[in-house]
Order: structure tokens, then C-alpha cells, then sequence
């Protein structure tokens, strides 16, 4: 996403948050009252009102039902979600934006900003229900996931770590030559400095994070999130307790994880194999 669709984007957030203070004040209505009749936590509506945060759709349709809008926040949203990413991760997608720290955890597959066009077209093509009736789905969702990636090369990026389980690299996504090329990107990225690359290796057996893919998000201004996603479903999580929760599965797990140069010589080491599984010399 360019710099002048974030403007506009964040310039669409800043209305919203206005219309929502109003119709809020008009109602006599606290933000905390507000939070409380929409189960929300301390402060959310607080966030929304300063364009820092979205309401989510149901979250959006509560609004509309307690502030008797007509519908104007439902609406509001689904304009908003035009555009390249699933139902169930727009918010979080957004999200990484805005974020001044993003610590990323791949079970099976490499997380989206660290794809390369290639193992991206892979992924969606296995995952399409009928390869040839979806190739402009296909299509958008890899323009998102290339939008997403330039998170990384913006004037003021946000620290990110990867931690990913030795899965990610053994599994041939696309073949052995987009497998080589994605590993040694990853490698790429963690040599100049951009994202801090830690592998779980097999040998660590069970580990905390066994279980799903994870992607955490810090923020100057506003509250982490945790997200986790499983088959054409996610998750996205602000209860502060929950956070907290998936913060310390991330830092148990990474310390099981290979430190950093070891992490970045497995990955070569791993893309030489799936590279010579095609026949590619070293």
C-alpha cells in the first residue's frame, strides 16, 4: 500500500472516529458506558474515536444497533474492507501498518511479508478450490501480500521477529528452485538486519506454539494484539490477558529456538537441498 492509500485510509479511520464521537455525545453516552454495552475492553472505544483502531464487522453492527445509526457503521466497514484480504484477517493486516514491533510465528508455512511472489502464487494456487475459475482472486490476494511486504521498507519499519518452525523450510512449496529462492530471501532479510530469523528446530520436539501460527503486534499509541489464524479462519486478540498469554508461548518457545546465525546457516543449508532436488547447482 502506497503512502497516499495509507493517507487515505487513515484520513477514512479519523471520520469514522469522529462520527462515532458524535452520535456517542449525542446518545449521553460515556466512552466506558459505550465499552460496556458493546463488551469491549478499557479504553477501545477511546481508540476508535482517535482513528487508531477499527471496529470489527460485528463490532461495527453493535454500534449501529446501540448508537441507532441506520446502518451507517456496518456500511462504513464493508467500504473499508474492499480490497485484497479474507474476512477473517483485514483487521489484522491493517494493523500491521501501524505497528512498531511485529513478532511473526510460522508453523507450516512462511508468514505472508516475508513471501516471495512466488511461494505466495504456490500457496494460493494449492489453495484455491478450482485453480482455473479463481485466478483474479488469486491475483488480488497476491497484490495484498506484496502490499503487506512493504512494511519492511518503509522510512521508520517496525522491529520484526521471525521465528519459524523447521517445518517451514523441509516443506516444497512450488518446487524446489522457488523454495531455494524463498529460504535464501528469508536468509537475505535476516543478514541485512531487517528481521531477526530464529528457527525451532525438528530436535526440540513439542513446544509451545505447536499448535498455530501466531503474529504478534506492539504499538506506540495504542494496546498489542495477538492473532492466530487456522483454516480460512483467525483470530484477533486485544483482552489484555490473552495477549499476555500468547507473549509468554512466544518467549518460552524462543527459547528453544536455534540463535540467530545458526537459524540463518540452516536456511541456506535447507535451500541447497530443495535446490538440488531440482537439479540446481550450488
Amino acid at each position: 500500500m502506497g503512502h497516499a492509500e495509507r493517507h487515505e485510509r487513515q484520513a477514512a479511520f479519523e471520520f469514522m472516529g469522529e462520527e462515532l464521537r458524535r452520535l456517542r455525545t449525542e446518545a449521553n453516552l460515556s466512552q466506558e458506558d459505550l465499552g460496556l454495552r458493546l463488551c469491549l475492553g478499557d479504553g477501545m472505544i477511546g481508540h476508535f474515536e482517535a482513528g487508531r483502531r477499527k471496529p470489527n464487522l460485528e463490532q461495527a453492527q453493535l454500534l449501529d444497533l446501540t448508537l441507532d445509526t441506520g446502518g451507517f457503521f456496518h456500511r462504513w466497514r464493508r467500504w473499508i474492507d474492499e480490497g485484497h484480504f479474507p474476512d477473517h484477517f483485514r483487521t489484522a493486516a491493517e494493523l500491521e501498518e501501524t505497528a512498531t514491533e511485529i513478532r511473526l510465528f510460522g508453523l507450516s508455512l512462511v508468514p505472508g511479508i516475508l513471501q516471495t511472489t512466488d511461494y505466495a502464487y504456490a500457496v494460493l494456487l494449492e489453495g484455491a478450490a478450482n485453480p482455473a475459475t479463481v485466478k483474479m482472486e488469486i491475483e488480488l490476494k497476491l497484490t495484498g501480500r506484496s502490499d503487506r511486504a512493504r512494511v519492511l521498507d518503509r522510512p521508520d519499519p517496525p522491529v520484526v521477529w521471525a521465528m519459524l518452525d523447521e517445518a517451514v523450510l523441509r516443506r516444497r512449496v512450488g518446487g524446489g528452485a522457488v523454495m531455494g529462492a524463498q529460504l535464501r530471501h528469508i536468509a537475505a532479510l535476516g543478514r541485512a538486519g531487517r528481521v531477526r530469523i530464529h528457527i525451532l528446530p525438528f530436535a526440540q520436539g513439542a513446544h509451545p506454539l505447536i499448535e498455530s501460527l501466531l503474529v504478534l503486534m506492539a504499538f506506540n499509541n495504542a494496546p498489542p494484539v495477538a492473532y492466530v489464524e487456522g483454516l480460512r479462519t483467525g483470530h484477533l486478540m486485544d483482552d489484555p490477558a490473552s495477549v499476555t498469554h500468547c507473549n509468554t508461548a512466544y518467549a518460552l518457545a524462543l527459547g528453544q529456538a536455534l540463535p540467530v546465525e545458526a537459524s540463518l546457516a540452516l536456511l541456506i543449508a535447507a535451500a541447497e537441498e530443495h535446490e538440488r532436488a531440482d537439479g540446481i547447482a550450488g
